[in-house]
């Protein structure tokens, strides 16, 4: 199958030079592992496309998050595209969309889409669990919906997120208010996670639509060393 390449100017990003914020990231060891379960991945669809949009569900994400046209918007954990087609939309031809998914099978069927669709502002990449690889100092918002909690090494991941964000970009999660375990993050605990790697909350409200609520956090100060961050306990 043959993958569309699209956003160049995000990939020449991703090549150049780094600074020590975007450095490489250090091995695996180096970072905590979480003290809550981690929930497995068991769809890559969270509801029907329909049933969302009889709600608003994207329409209310999007509007709370900001995303305006003529951003570069990152959606992580796409599956079949739901947020990636409507996000496009809403970015216009002057904006940017990066879908990301881990499962290769998800991804291509993800990528075939966006080719039948013919979304030439959305660029398709296959990312791993700990870094979803996206290029430094790129986006205006990362969107992460229904799957924060799937995560298993959020710490590291985390900390591999943080460069791409512009000054000002905002990290966006949306989950239900319900242990790891059910698939769901509660809303202290996500807290705490993102606060261990250096990410402030600015943002967070009940999203009926979407099944739970949305939260919004920046990044603020130096990324930590991966050996100083804490994993958040008894929540």
């Amino acid at each position: 199958m043959t993958r569309r390449l699209g956003l160049p100017a995000l990939l020449l990003l991703a090549a150049c030079g780094a600074s020590p914020d975007k450095a490489a990231r250090p091995r695996d060891t180096d970072f905590p592992v979480p003290a809550r379960a981690v929930a497995p991945i068991v769809s890559d669809r969270w509801s029907s496309e329909e049933a969302r949009d009889r709600l608003s569900e994207a329409g209310a994400v999007m509007d709370r998050a900001g995303i305006l046209p003529g951003m570069t918007v990152a959606d992580i954990g796409a599956g079949e595209g739901y947020y990636t087609v409507r996000l496009a939309a809403r970015v216009g031809p002057d904006g940017r969309v990066l879908a990301e998914d881990i499962v290769p099978a998800v991804r291509d069927r993800l990528a075939a889409r966006v080719d039948r669709e013919r979304l030439d502002n959305v660029s398709v990449r296959l990312g791993t669990p700990e870094d979803p690889k996206l290029p430094p100092d790129s986006f205006d918002r990362v969107l992460m919906v229904h799957m924060y909690h799937e995560i298993a090494a959020p710490y590291e991941f985390l900390w591999n997120v943080r460069p791409s964000l512009r000054k000002g970009g905002r990290l966006i999660i949306v989950d239900q208010d319900r242990d790891t375990v059910h698939h769901g993050t509660p809303p202290r605990l996500l807290d705490c996670e993102l606060a261990a790697v250096g990410y402030v909350r600015v943002d967070r409200m009940k999203m009926p639509s979407a099944g739970g609520y949305l939260a919004a956090y920046e990044a603020r100060g130096p990324r930590p060393e991966p050996d100083a961050i804490r994993p958040c306990t008894g929540l």
